[in-house]
């Protein structure tokens, strides 16, 4: 019995939401005794190969054939499916994604098998296999009982966080070859975002709302991100009025983010916006207004000026660095 894990990269690295399911794969596979096998496509870094097996991972499959470099859902779903056949695999583990997402759906079609996205914890096995999932927008959890023999698992970010295990894991170059009647789609240019910090892969995001008064404030937020290595976000009324590009919006219209780090500075809290950063482990609020409702959800709470108290941070972080 195999758990099978897909990896996802940015450029030739491993995403850090896919380390993350690897370290839910192998903490999962010590309850049904069975080994991790990671697969990813396309060019990757030798010492990123050797990284799998830090967090558990037993063998990596690398897809390395050109013929695969475009993430074409349903290629890539036929050909974790093959791999699952051809490994025994019996549950397949992703990281919540654009891609992921749908590719799961298609593997759990193939496979005739239960699937369970949103997946915020480890499953419960005491009496059948029950996995807890976010609905909602985070504000309820709804337990589900995968029934049929394969099971398909989408976590979402922070469901496990890495674990290390300090496994050696082996490296199998892949012969799969492409079929070319599985091409229903061809990506005809990719525009990515540069000189930033991509939203949903951040660890650290600093948020700001009305609360800046206006956009030519916006550089303190802008000093407490480089300092941090942090994306940037802003609410949705700061987006509606031009202050910010609207592919920072935060919230449950917007981008859904769930970093270890969640800094709001002079954001109220409005439910709409909450929701899309309910998942982040660590939340910390600045507001000059103790009646906020965003205090309530903050790990720790900074009532003041941010026009005050955020220069100060950024001198403390310098001085600390």
């Amino acid at each position: 019995m195999s758990i099978i894990v897909f990896l996802e990269k940015e450029g030739s690295n491993i995403r850090n939401t896919s380390l993350e399911a690897i370290s839910y794969g192998s903490e999962l596979s010590k309850k049904v005794n069975a080994k991790v096998v990671c697969v990813v496509f396309g060019a990757l870094e030798s010492s990123e190969g050797e990284k799998t097996g830090l967090y558990g991972c037993d063998k990596l499959i690398h897809v390395n054939d050109q013929a695969f470099d475009q993430a074409v859902i349903n290629v890539y779903a036929h050909a974790l499916n093959d791999i699952m056949n051809n490994e025994s695999g019996d549950i397949f583990i992703t990281a919540q994604s654009a891609l992921a997402d749908p590719i799961a759906a298609k593997i759990a079609v193939l496979q005739n098998a239960s699937i369970a996205t949103n997946v915020s914890e480890l499953p419960d096995l005491n009496t059948e296999f029950s996995v807890s999932r976010s609905i909602y927008s985070g504000k309820a959890f709804e337990n589900l009982i995968l029934a049929s023999p394969k099971k398909i698992i989408s976590i979402k970010r922070n469901a496990i966080g890495l674990i290390e295990n300090q496994k050696s894991a082996s490296i199998e170059i892949s012969d799969l070859k492409l079929n070319p009647d599985l091409i229903d789609a061809e990506i005809t240019g990719t525009d990515r975002t540069t000189g930033m910090i991509l939203l949903p892969e951040a660890d650290i995001v600093v948020s700001a709302g009305r609360g800046m008064k206006g956009p030519e404030n916006w550089g303190m937020v802008e000093e407490l991100a480089e300092e941090l290595g942090a994306a940037i976000g802003c609410s949705k009324p700061v987006s509606d009025v031009g202050w910010r590009p609207h592919h920072e919006h935060v919230g449950q219209t917007g981008i859904k983010v769930a970093p270890n780090l969640y800094i709001a500075i002079g954001i109220s809290g409005a439910i709409q916006h909450l929701a899309g950063v309910s998942s982040s482990k660590v939340i910390v609020v600045i507001n000059n207004d103790p009646e906020a409702p965003f205090f309530k959800n903050a790990d720790y709470g900074i009532v003041g000026d941010a026009f005050e108290v955020v220069p100060k941070l950024i001198e403390v972080i310098r001085q600390n660095k």
